[in-house]
């Protein structure tokens, strides 16, 4: 056999064909995975992902015996980018301008992809690297939020845990309005972000109210 893959005949061996194919449906349900999450967040089927994909249930669970692994796997570019959204605001001079970015930078990731929303708000099993990258990310908003504080442009009452609940409510937001009032969470996140500013933020331009059809 040579090294192409071909044996003697010059015919394809039929175990690199095994193998290219096992590629192209493991990455086929990657990509169906990523578009089925973002539509419908992580509850959605195994059985919904395998018709995305083209593919057999049984295909999905021999490549992805646990549901969790597939999830780790579609998200780990979101959770880098999760990092480098906390890094941004580290590096951010003005403290309550890195406060407000990374806040809608965050929601706007949750409006744009609902299993990105429930990978920030719910409990489940993951690897190393990606509670390494939440580690990272939750140590770094804390610092986010102690600069903003030391500056008077954030409540000295706020904690980390209300960006938690936040997210949470954005979730909720995002659920019940759906395609009729898409934007209905960027006035929600705007009432909190003024409801958070202390006595030296500036003032915090409100984006409109969905109009009443919409809702």
């Amino acid at each position: 056999m040579t090294d192409t893959g071909a044996t003697t005949d010059g015919s394809l061996d039929p175990t690199d064909a095994q193998r290219a194919d096992a590629r192209r449906n493991r990455q086929r349900i990657i990509d169906a995975a990523r578009a089925v999450f973002a539509r419908d967040g992580l509850n959605a089927s195994m059985a919904s992902i395998a018709r995305e994909a083209g593919v057999g249930k049984a295909t999905v669970s021999r490549h992805f015996t646990d549901p969790h692994q597939l999830i780790e796997q579609v998200f780990a570019d979101r959770m880098q980018t999760y990092v480098d959204l906390t890094e941004a605001a580290l590096a951010e001079p003005d403290p309550w301008s890195a406060f407000t970015a990374y806040v809608w930078a965050l929601c706007r990731m949750q409006a744009d992809d609902r299993g990105f929303a429930d990978l920030l708000t719910l409990s489940m099993p993951s690897s190393g690297d990606h509670q390494d990258k939440h580690l990272v990310a939750y140590e770094g908003f804390q610092t986010v939020i102690e600069r903003a504080k030391a500056s008077g442009s954030l409540r000295d009452d706020f904690e980390s845990a209300d960006l938690v609940v936040l997210l949470m409510a954005n979730v909720g937001v995002l659920t019940a309005s759906g395609p009729e009032a898409p934007d209905s969470w960027r006035r929600l996140v705007g009432q909190l972000i003024r409801a958070y500013a202390g006595p030296s933020a500036p003032d915090v331009e409100l984006p409109e109210a969905p109009a009443s059809d919409e809702l």
